[in-house]
């Protein structure tokens, strides 16, 4: 490939799309860089994203300058709390930050801005053949990747749906941690991941199991009927605050991992590429991270583009491999909820915390002292 400016067409306006732009552009100001996202700007489902205390150590180390914009409007918090039917068990030393989706958004946006990339917004790419000039076609466009589909083949592309159905709420009450709380209801298993991400707003993800979700009728529902029964069955912890619906639908998780991270001149990140399991926080720090080690292949590689997706996929695959091994055990766990809600409370708790096999009774000793003392003594007592 001649030595010229590359032309990099990029689908996805979300933290991938975004981070990815900004840092290529800042290395290489020459390229011509293009963001296309379908939706209009500021439209994104979900509320708030958590990230464990060590989750934003490679951006601090990194990129310093983009912590920096980040960190005001990160909350903060010490303590991990389970739930079971009521009975709480506080697990100390599990540090956490957590931040709305849309206003990291805006964030990253800024800094694309200020490189130089403004993102074209309500533009579906229905073909690549509408990218034939690009140089490099990458996908961050989420789950249903326009640049794998059709292609699943040439990727490697494996796509497993999990049984549980999940929805992200808001609410108005502000959790003062990182909560699980299970309940066995006379409808069902139900349970709900919750944490602050602004100063007046929390996150409330619900799940429950395949037979509660046909017993309660859930399916039959529209959107505000089982938002109401979410806020009947975890009306004790919403302390009389509402749920607050965005697209509040009922999903189920797809498990998604690509063996080839490109194909040609197309290369995928983010979920594109790999999920990771809601339940571990780590999706968005995953394409963090594969934004920035394919903005440094790139960048090292500017005349030869197979060369750079080839060093991109060898830099990070076996990283990434190693945690989304962690995020489909804790999802694994999960699918299987309410039997573990058979346990007694601290034997729960520990269940819980050891689920995706990255803490053993050993690191617990290290970093939650009271909660192992509370564990041996409940056990001596039993």
């Amino acid at each position: 490939m001649a030595a010229r400016a590359l032309k990099v067409a990029i689908l996805g306006a979300g933290p991938a799309g975004l981070y990815f732009s900004y840092l290529l552009k800042r290395a290489r100001p020459d390229f011509e860089i293009a963001i296309f996202e379908q939706n209009p700007r500021g439209a994104t489902f979900g509320f708030g994203l958590a990230f464990s205390a060590t989750a934003l150590e490679f951006l601090k180390r990194e990129d310093a300058a983009t912590f920096a914009a980040i960190a005001p409007s990160l909350q903060f918090w010490n303590d991990s709390i389970v739930s079971l039917n009521g009975e709480e068990i506080r697990i100390d030393g599990m540090a956490y930050t957590g931040i709305g989706r849309l206003r990291l958004l805006e964030i990253l946006e800024a800094r694309a801005r200020e490189a130089g990339v403004a993102p074209h917004y309500r533009h579906q790419v229905q073909s690549l053949a509408e990218l034939e000039g690009a140089d490099l076609i990458v996908g961050a466009d989420g789950a249903n990747s326009i640049v794998r589909r059709g292609r699943e083949d040439l990727f490697g592309t494996k796509i497993e749906y999990l049984a549980n159905r999940y929805a992200w709420f808001g609410t108005r009450h502000r959790f003062e941690a990182l909560g699980h709380s299970f309940i066995a209801a006379d409808s069902g298993y139900f349970n709900a991941h919750h944490h602050p991400h602004a100063a007046d707003m929390s996150t409330v993800v619900v799940e429950v199991d395949e037979k509660t979700f046909a017993d309660c009728r859930f399916p039959e529902m529209g959107e505000g009927e089982s938002r109401a029964v979410c806020e009947c069955i975890f009306g004790k912890i919403l302390v009389g605050e509402a749920l607050i619906s965005n697209n509040s639908v009922w999903r189920r998780f797809p498990k998604i991992w690509n063996e080839r991270w490109s194909v040609g001149n197309c290369v995928l990140l983010g979920d594109a590429l790999h999920t990771a399991h809601y339940s571990i926080g780590s999706g968005t720090r995953l394409a963090m991270e594969d934004a920035i080690a394919l903005a440094k292949a790139v960048a090292g590689h500017p005349s030869d583009i197979p060369s750079a997706l080839a060093a991109y996929e060898s830099e990070r695959k076996p990283a990434v491999a190693k945690l989304i091994e962690a995020a489909n055990k804790s999802a694994d766990w999960y699918e299987d909820f309410p039997r573990h809600m058979r346990l007694p409370p601290l034997e729960f708790a520990l269940s819980y915390i050891t689920r995706s096999g990255r803490v053993d009774m050993a690191r617990l000793r290290q970093t939650s002292p009271h909660f192992v003392a509370a564990y041996e003594a409940g056990r001596k007592n039993s």
